[in-house]
């Protein structure tokens, strides 16, 4: 019998997935294997009944520069009573499987890890390797590489930013974008700046202080108000949805919001619209100060998750494809594929970027970089001390509204 790899994503989707697939497929076929695509994330390796396809080249080549993913995805979590009772352990005997391969986030990742040492201690080998994925670009890849699907999502993102922006213009008329980023907020930070918002409010900005409704929002209205001081009737901002995890729940609570939770333990926010939540309070906030402005607001999430991938990222994932296959040769395993600047597939274990608690630390937009603070400087517009007398014809407290002072910077 051939030896078998067996691929599995899990979590959410991003572009890319497919050229993973179709480039991890296509090398082991090359090489004589058995590929078998697992549908249905880790669920279907928790049922007697999993659904799996035999990946032949035609299939690898036909899927490659696809958006979405061919093999259907789940944010299954198996518990420690799923592996006892509901484990297939057949599926990798009867297969001959040697090698799980597994695409998806660091959730995903340490599953993995588990199912190799729960599998090895039932006296079967298994090899796996984990291929990184998240738009969210939050994984600590090592020189800044970005996470697979970021580039071609925020492609997709920024063209979705720059409409928006065009429409603010046209219209004389403001929007409030909020854009997907659990922990981090580089995709709202990459469209904001690309698009040359004048207002950006992500995590990494209340780095001195605790993120409250009222900052979110005044830093908002803190733009609006500037632009009517320099005459521009017209603006966009955009919201990383990170700002909700790092909420507190009195925070939550008084929002008025009710969050269900996925399997993660993480707020399900696909549920609710982020962007409608952030006007309605900015339209409060207007109605209270007096101030004519209309907004209106703009989703950007599961709208550039499916996208088919750039260039970029078709070369990206087929190197990261071709590397896992490096990696098993070399005989790596319980790692992440990575694929440095030029073009080297190299393994990332995971014990080495986990913390005490076994979880990889989100890599962060550094706000105190030089790209950060440039973009901060000179592309954002709000309100500081030399406008407050221009600001008093608008509110009478300007102060509140201090970019620096809601952010307790030091200018």
């Amino acid at each position: 019998m051939k030896n078998a790899v067996a691929i599995c994503c899990g979590g959410g989707p991003a572009p890319g997935m497919n050229t993973v697939v179709g480039s991890v497929a296509k090398i082991f076929l090359k090489n004589g294997w058995r590929v078998i695509g697992l549908h249905g994330g880790y669920s279907g390796l928790f049922t007697q009944e999993t659904k799996m396809v035999d990946i032949d080249f035609l299939y690898a080549d036909d899927i490659f520069n696809r958006g979405g993913s061919a093999l259907k995805m789940s944010r299954f979590k198996p518990k420690d009573s799923d592996f006892d009772n509901n484990f297939n352990l057949d599926l990798f005997k009867d297969n001959n499987v040697k090698l799980l391969v597994t695409v998806g986030g660091d959730d995903t990742a340490s599953t993995a890890n588990r199912i190799a040492k729960f599998i090895k201690a039932k006296g079967y080998e298994l090899k796996n390797i984990h291929v990184p994925k998240t738009i969210d670009n939050d994984l600590p890849l090592p020189d800044n590489t970005p996470t697979f699907g970021y580039q071609s999502a925020l492609e997709a993102g920024v063209a979705i930013g720059n409409t928006v922006y065009e429409d603010a213009r046209t219209s004389e008329n403001w929007f409030v974008v909020s854009a997907m980023g659990r922990s981090a907020g580089h995709l709202a930070a990459g469209i904001g700046g690309a698009s040359h918002f004048p207002m950006i409010v992500i995590p990494e900005m209340f780095n001195k202080t605790e993120i409250t409704i009222d900052k979110i929002v005044n830093l908002v209205v803190s733009s609006m108000v500037k632009r009517k001081i320099l005459g521009i009737d017209y603006g966009a901002a955009v919201v990383s949805e990170g700002v909700f995890h790092e909420l507190s729940d009195e925070e939550i609570r008084n929002s008025g919001i009710t969050f269900s939770y996925d399997d993660h333990g993480h707020p399900e926010l696909g549920k609710v619209s982020k962007a409608h939540i952030f006007n309605e309070m900015i339209e409060l906030k207007l109605k209270k100060l007096g101030i004519g402005i209309k907004s209106r607001p703009v989703e950007v999430g599961y709208e550039v998750r499916c996208v088919r991938p750039i260039g970029y990222d078709l070369v990206y994932c087929s190197l990261l494809g071709m590397g896992v296959f490096e990696l098993y040769q070399n005989g790596d395993s319980g790692c992440m594929v990575y694929v440095n600047h030029a073009g080297k597939a190299q393994p990332l274990f995971l014990e080495d970027i986990q913390d005490a608690d076994g979880k990889i630390p989100p890599r962060l937009v550094d706000i105190e970089g030089h790209g950060a603070t440039t973009l901060i400087k000179n592309n954002l517009h709000f309100i500081e001390p030399a406008d407050y007398d221009a600001a008093r014809k608008f509110v009478q407290n300007p102060e509140e509204l201090d970019f620096y002072k809601i952010l307790e910077w030091q200018k």
